[in-house]
């Protein structure tokens, strides 16, 4: 087992890779940017390096910083979250080639699935459906129109090394191609520091359906069933939750079978995610795997009884994953993204200091934050400031205790989703399952017209 972890990542998911390590008897190493000096995960690692200025680029995406404070404290192990460095092949090379553990999958490994354009050609050979599109990457634009044209508009432009609905574009019609490609290429390349991008045919009105799995260096990979990501807005997922509406005995089987099929095919180790779309027919197909934990892990654990993130550093360790997956998932969770954000003003960004804070509690509920009253919420990262998690009985249940919940729930001094996540639960749509990904246009869009 590790003697110290270096946890390259900030906010909430810092925090929750700092408990598990702890309850795992390992000394934890945070570290921030200049904006991040009061930040909780810097109070309760057991040491903290400072790695430079506020910007990403200039801090938490610095792989030379990282690993010269993991050097310098001692550190055995990086792990480095979600976001940042996650999915960064290179910087799992350059751990491993400094004698430092990287928890998570090895440089080939996020190469295969991590790189989502050879990710789909991975699966497309072993024989599960994907979406129609390029074969690869695509760097010229002539050759994207053509592919376009071919498959049929509309058609998505997605960053390959993307996430969190960067470096996404949605084209129409061959005239707008040109400025959409080269717009997800710019915020690629910002965002990810790689321009590279794919084609896929824009399937229209989809669930949005992961199953969560995990991999140890025995052979073994397991999933988790699912979680349904279908209430997203500009591909930012803001609710998700486990199991889906839609799913059914044999649905979960044969999406399952699949999920863990791509993983072994590669001999996946860790914690990732195979992610697919499932039109209204129940026909899926599979859109590209996050090798890394993710934002929305928790629902799966509070319904499938497992700590994912201290079986990440497990398997990381050299150890098999120690708890197999329920035959049945427990009940129903749904997690609300508390974000920074005015979502009257068309979610715009509200950083700022936090006057007033009151956490809700009680039977089923869980909180993930990493802010505390008199913060200053920075503006320089993530609007993310906390995840509501509620679990129940069954889903009705669940969304009765979630209202709640959320009535409880006030941050003031700054303005955030909880407003918006209280309108949700009034939708019949939402409360009876009946959504896609277009929901929360078509729900923005009414609110509007009703005001």
């Amino acid at each position: 087992m590790f003697n110290k972890v270096l946890i390259a990542n900030r906010g909430e998911i810092a925090l929750r890779i700092i408990r598990s390590c702890k309850e795992l008897g390992i000394k934890t190493v945070a570290v921030y940017s200049e904006a991040d000096k009061e930040a909780l995960h810097v109070t309760f690692a057991d040491e903290a390096v400072c790695i430079g200025p506020p910007q990403s680029k200039n801090s938490y995406l610095k792989s030379t910083s990282i690993i010269s404070a993991a050097v310098i404290t001692g550190a055995d192990a990086i792990h480095p979250g979600y976001g940042f460095l996650a999915e960064n092949g290179e910087f799992s090379e350059i751990c491993s080639e400094t004698g430092i553990k990287f928890i998570g999958p090895s440089r080939e490994m996020i190469r295969m699935m991590g790189d989502k354009a050879t990710a789909k050609e991975t699966m497309r050979k072993k024989g599960v459906p994907v979406v129609p599109g390029s074969d690869g990457i695509i760097n010229d634009v002539n050759e994207g129109k053509k592919i376009a044209s071919k498959i049929g508009y509309p058609v998505i432009i997605k960053a390959t090394a993307g996430g969190g609905g960067k470096g996404m574009r949605i084209v129409e019609k061959e005239e707008d191609f040109e400025t959409l490609f080269q717009m997800a290429r710019s915020e690629a390349e910002a965002g990810f520091s790689n321009p590279d991008v794919y084609i896929e045919k824009y399937l229209e009105n989809p669930r949005h359906i992961e199953f969560q799995i995990l991999g140890d260096k025995y052979g073994n990979v397991y999933h988790y069933g699912e979680r349904d990501c279908s209430v997203q807005r500009r591909h930012q997922k803001l609710i998700e939750e486990a199991p889906s509406p839609i799913m059914d005995e044999d649905l979960r089987k044969r999406m399952g079978e699949a999920a863990v099929l791509g993983a072994k095919s590669i001999n996946y180790e860790g914690a990732g995610t195979i992610e697919f779309l499932v039109d209204k027919y129940k026909n899926f197909y599979f859109m590209e795997m996050n090798t890394r934990i993710q934002v929305e892990h928790p629902v799966t654990e509070q319904i499938y009884d497992v700590d994912l993130v201290r079986n990440q550093i497990l398997v990381a360790a050299g150890e098999k994953v120690d708890t197999l997956p329920l035959q049945e998932p427990l009940g129903h969770a749904i997690e609300f993204r508390i974000n920074e954000e005015d979502w009257e003003k068309d979610f715009r960004p509200s950083p700022g200091r936090i006057e007033s804070l009151n956490v809700p509690g009680g039977f089923g509920i869980r909180v993930d934050s990493h802010v505390y009253q008199s913060y200053i919420v920075p503006p320089y990262y993530d609007s993310l400031v906390s995840k509501l998690i509620i679990w129940g009985k069954n889903r009705e249940r669940t969304i009765k205790r979630a209202r709640r919940a959320l009535e409880e729930y006030v941050i003031e001094g700054i303005k955030t989703t909880i407003p918006f996540h209280l309108k949700v639960l009034e939708n019949e749509k939402f409360i009876s399952g009946d959504f896609d990904t277009s929901f929360l246009d078509n729900f923005l869009k009414d609110i509007k017209l009703k005001s």
